[in-house]
Order: structure tokens, then sequence, then C-alpha cells
């Protein structure tokens, strides 16, 4: 057969639409990781320092003041205060990555046709990596030791895969409103510090008065912290009564994040 006969029944192979986002998620993702940690050492393992840094200074200097609330155990506290400096840190790294995605990638965006979508989630997806090969390991571990349940172990997926899709809610929100409001980084991290103060990271939940707690109610992040310690340090059964809630709120973030980059998504490249 001739070689003109060979290249005309050549037929391109075609990608679902789903596999080209995958693909470019893929990519992005290991762009992402690969920009942030070229040359470095500890690489994704960078991530576990600020969290047990962060620690040692809580369990320091609250230590001896907060331990009664954990059995009067400041090794009770420190884990306490892991576990939430583990849920506020990848809440407030990952959504404000997010939140610039789009921004940043506007050269490239004026270049090509790609999924604008798949910017926000790729620096979400990126942190979930780390997350995963860093501290996930340690909250499995602390969770068999405080139990000796491999059921709370891999309960543990519930409230972290809901934390992970209230930051994908919260970061294609924020991402789509930085392409109109180039301040808002700014803006974004008050409201992240409000968030981690007004989270029970560093204290107990049971000091906050009983009039803020009905506030808190609301707190896209303080459920995932309370639920998280319960499986990993009370040593009982998962409580299902915390994480519902905590999954119906997060498909609800996720739902209004989704639909507001949509719906702005058309007017992006006139301000890119």
């Amino acid at each position: 057969m001739s070689q003109t006969a060979t290249i005309s029944h050549y037929k391109p192979i075609k990608r679902s639409p789903f596999k080209r986002y995958t693909d470019i998620l893929r990519i992005l993702v290991e762009r992402n990781l690969k920009v942030r940690y070229r040359g470095s050492i500890l690489g994704v393992y960078w991530s576990l320092l600020n969290p047990l840094l962060m620690t040692a200074v809580y369990a320091a200097i609250f230590g001896q003041a907060f331990a009664e609330y954990y059995n009067n155990s400041i090794i009770s506290y420190t884990l306490a205060a892991f576990t939430g400096m583990v849920v506020i840190n990848f809440f407030s790294t990952s959504t404000s990555q997010a939140l610039s995605s789009i921004v940043n990638s506007g050269s490239l965006l004026n270049k090509m046709s790609l999924p604008m979508s798949a910017f926000p989630i790729s620096a979400i997806a990126a942190n979930l990596y780390q997350l995963c090969i860093g501290t996930f390991p340690l909250l499995v571990i602390v969770a068999l030791i405080v139990s000796q349940s491999l059921f709370n172990a891999l309960a543990l997926i519930l409230p972290l895969t809901g934390l992970v899709v209230i930051c994908t809610g919260v970061g294609l929100f924020m991402a789509a409103m930085n392409v109109f409001f180039r301040d808002l980084p700014y803006f974004y991290e008050l409201i992240t510090f409000g968030l981690w103060i007004s989270s029970p990271v560093f204290y107990p939940a049971s000091i906050v008065p009983e009039e803020i707690k009905a506030l808190l109610v609301f707190h896209p992040i303080s459920p995932i912290i309370e639920s998280v310690r319960q499986i990993v340090l009370s040593g009982n059964s998962p409580d299902f009564g915390l994480m519902v809630p905590t999954l119906l709120s997060s498909i609800i973030f996720l739902a209004l994040g989704w639909f507001s980059f949509q719906w702005l998504k058309p007017q992006f490249m006139d301000l890119l």
C-alpha cells in the first residue's frame, strides 16, 4: 500500500470532552507543583512544616491554659491544635491560590482555548495532593492509635471530602470575582484571617459563648474541624450527625461557586 493511501486512511484519535478536561487538569496540577517546589529539598512536605510549627507555638503558649479541656493532657491539646491547623491551612492556601489562578493565566488563555474552570480547580487539586502525601497519613496514624479502629481512620475521608468540595466552590467563586475586582486578594486575606480566628483552631469550641455559637452554625470551616477532631481524638465511633450537615453544606457551596463561575465566564476574556 502506498504512503498516500496510508495517510488517507489515517484518522486522528478523538478525545471525549471529559478526557480532554482531565488531561488539561493533570498538566496544570503538575505545572503548579513543579513551579512551587522547583529546586526544593523537601518538596511537597514543606506543606507539613507550617501546621507543625504553628502547632508547636500554640502548645507552648496555650498548652497549660487549655489542657483542662482535653483531659488535662497537653499532648491531646497539641493534637487538637494540629487538626485545626491542617483544616484551616488547607482552606486558606488552596482558595487563595484558586482566587488568582484565572488572572495569573490571562496570557495563556488569550493564546489558547482552554476550559477556564480547570485553573482554579487545579489549584485545589494540587493542594489536595499535598494533603494526601503530607498531613493525611499523620491524621490516619493518630486516629488508629487513639481509636484503635480502622473504621475511624477511613471515616476521615468524609469530612476532608467536605473540606475539598467547599474549597472548590469558594475557589471558583473567588476566581471569577477576581477577574472583575483586582483588589480582591487583599480583602480575601482579611476574610481568611476572620475565618481562622473564629474557628476553634487553637482554642476549644466549648469556651465560645452561647450567643456566638449560634452564629457559628453558618461557619463553613468550624464544623469540619470539630468533625475531624471527633474522629481522630475522641476514641468514639464517627459522629455522622456532624458529618452529614458538613457534606450537605459543601454541596451548596460547590453549586453556588460553579454556577456563578459559569454565569460570569463569558465576560472574562474582555477583562484578561
